[in-house]
């Protein structure tokens, strides 16, 4: 065991939360492209509906939550975001890569559109508070350019526009290949301490 996994043993939802998360998400994909029997789909239903039972006994505040928590996983465990794979991420700018399961599937091998915009809050929000106060997006307005596909390996680019006291104008386009998908203007207000 290495000084950099022991530590690992000591983090929340361990060692394979990481696989746990991917599971679920690999589980959403095939959910997507199915089309189960009346029976299969009654008796995962109750199969789910015992993994929901099986977890619920270890909720917790949200300030003591794991998902979207653990920043050595990609996409920090957050299961609604897909992962999202920084490339550079620092001071005013970002490059982040990612790739929507077919779970994100809306019609015609497009991603549906709101989940667009929630990678740019999760990109925007990284960037945002990437040792800085915390902040919160106030908009995000999102221009769809051109089509995005499913299951492609996209970029994602970011930068820090301007600063104005606590507010933050951010910026982020997202690529297949050379093609730019979609842009996003944002801003972003850092919230004033407490206490």
């Amino acid at each position: 065991m290495t000084e950099h996994s022991a530590p690992l043993l000591d983090v929340p939802g361990g060692p394979d939360f990481g696989r746990f998360v991917e599971n679920l998400r690999e589980l959403l994909d095939v959910v997507a492209d199915t089309r189960p029997p009346a029976a299969v789909v009654t008796q995962v239903a109750d199969q789910f509906a015992q993994l929901s039972a099986q977890l619920r006994q270890f909720a917790v505040p949200e300030a003591e939550r794991v998902t979207g928590m653990r920043l050595d996983l990609d996409g920090r465990g957050q299961t609604m975001v897909p992962p999202v794979i920084w490339d550079e991420r620092g001071g005013d700018r970002a490059v982040a890569r990612v790739t929507f399961g077919r779970h994100y599937l809306t019609l015609g091998g497009a991603v549906h559109g709101g989940a667009i915009g929630l990678v740019f809050d999760e990109v925007l929000a990284m960037l945002a508070n990437h040792g800085r106060p915390f902040a919160r997006s106030l908009y995000l307005n999102v221009n769809y350019r051109a089509l995005t596909r499913v299951e492609v390996g996209l970029r994602v680019e970011a930068t820090v526009d301007r600063v104005e006291g606590r507010k933050l104008f951010l910026s982020g386009r997202l690529f297949d290949g050379e093609t730019l998908c979609a842009d996003v203007e944002s801003l972003f207000i850092q919230l004033r301490p407490t206490g």
